[in-house]
């Protein structure tokens, strides 16, 4: 298949993209990323973004946006500022408690996350979820991320994010081969049991069988980098993320 191209979750370096974001937009696309990631918009408009974006040859390829951005009257608004911005991907970040505070209220948000996404398709987008740690720790017998995408249907995105799967006491692994197909676009993130400041690269994550998941069962259309602990400013963490991902062969 195709490579698989490569891009930046801005939450990686917000204080950058709060103090200058066309300077931080700048780096990103000199170090080679093709693609970011918002979480947050830094004050500017869906038009805004969209001219900074093509001004350096990037692209969208995802928004982390509340749960409620998706719901009712908030969904087509939603649509509308995606659109703008080039992006198919309205991915959840997290969920308030009441959503994932018992077995019962995965399955509702499992349903509710249904409804978005089927009228969110005539759009040609589609919602997902990414996940903490909650969701690989045991509730009335069963592992969160397992009950709902278990109820959620298959158009629902399952933005896997391989570390915070291993803080949370899980293994990714497993689970592109369980959802086959839906790990459309993936967090790279790096997880050490002795370094919390690893790069991509630097730790525990088996980096080439996820990769080789991804590529196949997983049917991954966007690697995302993300990286949340510095061992050097962070416009640095995440051009070293990138290179490592390039020896990689990625």
């Amino acid at each position: 298949m195709a490579k698989i191209p490569i891009g930046l979750q801005l939450y990686s370096v917000r204080e950058d993209c709060a103090r200058d974001l066309p300077g931080s937009l700048d780096a990103v696309a000199r170090m080679g990323y093709v693609a970011v990631e918002f979480a947050g918009y830094y004050g500017r408009s869906a038009q805004e973004l969209r001219k900074m974006l093509d001004d350096r040859g990037l692209k969208c390829c995802g928004t982390h946006t509340g749960f409620n951005t998706i719901m009712g009257d908030e969904l087509p608004r939603t649509i509308e500022f995606n659109q703008t911005l080039g992006n198919r991907f309205l991915i959840v970040p997290g969920l308030p408690e009441e959503r994932r505070k018992s077995r019962a209220a995965w399955l509702e948000t499992a349903q509710l996350m249904n409804e978005a996404a089927e009228r969110a398709a005539p759009a040609g987008m589609k919602v997902g979820y990414h996940n903490h740690g909650v969701e690989f720790q045991p509730m009335e017998g069963e592992l969160p991320w397992d009950t709902f995408f278990g109820n959620a249907k298959p158009e629902v995105v399952m933005q896997l994010d391989f570390g915070n799967a291993l803080h949370g006491g899980g293994n990714p692994i497993p689970y592109v081969e369980r959802y086959p197909g839906r790990a459309t676009t993936v967090h790279l993130k790096e997880y050490s049991a002795t370094n919390n400041q690893a790069l991509i690269g630097e730790g525990d994550v088996n980096w080439q069988q996820l990769f080789q998941l991804c590529e196949t069962v997983g049917r991954t259309e966007w690697y995302i980098v993300e990286q949340e602990s510095y061992a050097y400013p962070p416009l640095e963490c995440v051009d070293r993320c990138l290179q490592n991902l390039r020896k990689m062969g990625k």
